[in-house]
C-alpha cells in the first residue's frame, strides 16, 4: 500500500524508516477512504492518529477550505494532532489550523480567512467559531473525533452534538480511541467497527510496589533521584496532584504538574523540560494526559490504582509507543487494590535495587 502514496510521503517514510502500516491504519485505509463511516478502537501507541489522517488527506481537494473537521477533548491531544497533520498535509499542499480555547479568538478567525483544509481544535472553541458563522459545517465533509468516549461523555457531549448537527447528511463520522466505553446509539447509522483492543503491547512491561500511603512521596522521591530516570506520574484526584506536588517540590524533587489550569503556553513549557530530561516527574490527572506524546518515555507511575480497566489502559499506553519499550509501575497500599490491579494486566511485584532506594 505505501507504495502508492504521494512521493513527498514515500519519501518522508523512508527517512522515517516507516516500512508498514501498523494493523490499524492497514485495517482503517480502505474503509476511510471509501466514504465509510467508522470506528476504530486500537491500543494507544499503535499509530491511530495517522490510521484516520492518511486517507482522510487522500480525499481532499487542495485550495477548498474546511473539509475535514478534527475533534479532541483537550488542548495537548489537539496540539499533538495538529503538529501530525502539518507534517503530513503540506507536503500533499494542504493546510491545517488548530482552534483552541485559551488561545487568541482574534487570531483564530484571522487563520480561518486563509482558508484551511483542514480543522483541529476542542469542541467548546469550534462551537463559538460555528456559532459566529466563521466555521461553515456545510463545508465540511468529514468529522473525526479523537477519543471518541471521552468526547461523547456527558462534559464535551453538547458541543459535540451541537456540531454534528449542522454538517451535511451525507458526512463521514470517524471515531477513534483505546478503549470503547460508550453508548452504541451515539453513533452515527451503518458505522463499521473495527476493535484490535485486544492486541498486546509486548514491550510494556507491568509491576506494582506495595508501599504505604503515607510513604508514597518518599518512594516517589527516591524514584526521582536515580539517575535519568523520568517518569509521567498519574493521580486519580486533583487535590492529590496538588499536595504531592507542593510537597514534594518543599523536598527539592524535581517534580512538576500539569494541572488543568496552567495556561497552554506554560503548558507547553513544561512538557519540552520533560522532554528534554530537565524535570524527573511530571504529575498529572487522566483529564490533561490524555494527548501527552513524548518520545521513548520509560515510567508511567500510578501513584494509586486507576478506578477502572479503561483508564489504566489510557494511562499505560503513554509508554512503550510504536514498539518501543516502557514499564508502568502502580503503587499499591492494600491486598484488595492489588487484587483489582490484577484484573487490569498480568503485573509483577518490583523489588528496587537497594542502592537506588538509598538515594538521599
Amino acid at each position: 500500500m505505501i507504495s502508492t502514496f504521494p512521493e513527498a510521503w514515500q519519501k518522508k517514510m523512508t527517512e522515517l524508516h516507516f516500512t508498514q502500516l501498523t494493523d490499524i491504519q492497514e485495517k482503517a485505509f480502505n474503509p476511510i477512504q471509501q466514504g465509510d463511516n467508522l470506528l476504530g478502537i486500537s491500543p494507544t501507541g499503535t499509530g491511530k492518529t495517522l490510521a484516520y489522517l492518511l486517507p482522510s488527506l487522500l480525499k481532499l481537494t487542495p485550495k477548498k477550505a474546511q473539509q475535514l473537521l478534527i475533534l479532541s477533548p483537550n488542548t495537548e491531544l489537539a496540539g499533538q494532532i495538529f503538529e501530525v497533520t502539518k507534517e503530513w498535509a503540506e507536503p500533499i499542499g494542504l493546510t491545517a489550523q488548530l482552534f483552541l480555547s485559551g488561545s487568541s479568538q482574534k487570531r483564530q478567525i484571522e487563520r480561518l480567512k486563509k482558508g484551511p483544509e483542514i480543522l483541529i481544535g476542542t469542541p467548546g472553541r469550534i462551537f463559538e467559531l460555528i456559532k459566529l458563522k466563521k466555521i461553515k459545517m456545510m463545508n465540511v465533509n468529514s468529522i473525526i473525533l479523537d477519543e471518541f468516549d471521552e468526547l461523547l461523555r456527558d462534559s464535551q457531549y453538547h458541543f459535540v452534538e451541537n456540531i454534528i448537527n449542522r454538517v451535511p447528511r451525507d458526512h463521514q463520522m470517524i471515531y477513534m480511541s483505546a478503549t470503547d466505553k460508550v453508548d452504541d446509539n451515539l453513533l452515527a447509522k451503518n458505522t463499521l467497527r473495527i476493535d484490535l483492543s485486544d492486541q498486546k503491547l509486548n514491550s510494556i512491561k507491568h509491576y506494582y510496589i506495595s508501599v504505604d500511603k503515607r510513604d508514597r512521596l518518599e518512594l516517589l522521591r527516591k524514584l526521582s533521584n536515580i539517575p535519568n530516570f523520568r517518569g509521567l506520574v498519574f493521580f486519580n484526584s486533583l487535590s492529590d496532584l496538588g499536595a504531592s506536588e507542593e510537597r514534594l517540590q518543599y523536598n527539592n524533587v524535581s517534580a512538576v504538574s500539569l494541572a488543568s489550569d496552567v495556561n497552554v503556553k506554560f503548558r507547553k513549557v513544561i512538557l519540552e523540560k520533560f522532554k528534554n530530561h530537565e524535570v524527573a516527574l511530571l504529575l498529572a490527572t487522566d483529564l490533561v494526559a490524555r494527548g501527552i506524546d513524548i518520545d521513548n518515555l520509560e515510567y508511567v507511575i500510578n501513584f494509586e490504582v486507576t478506578r477502572d480497566k479503561e483508564t489504566y489502559t489510557h494511562r499505560s499506553g503513554r509508554t512503550g509507543r510504536m514498539g518501543k519499550t516502557g514499564a508502568v509501575i502502580t503503587f499499591v497500599s492494600h491486598k484488595e487494590d492489588l487484587k483489582k490491579l490484577k484484573k487490569f494486566a498480568a503485573v509483577s511485584e518490583l523489588y528496587l535495587h537497594k542502592q537506588a532506594l538509598h538515594q538521599k
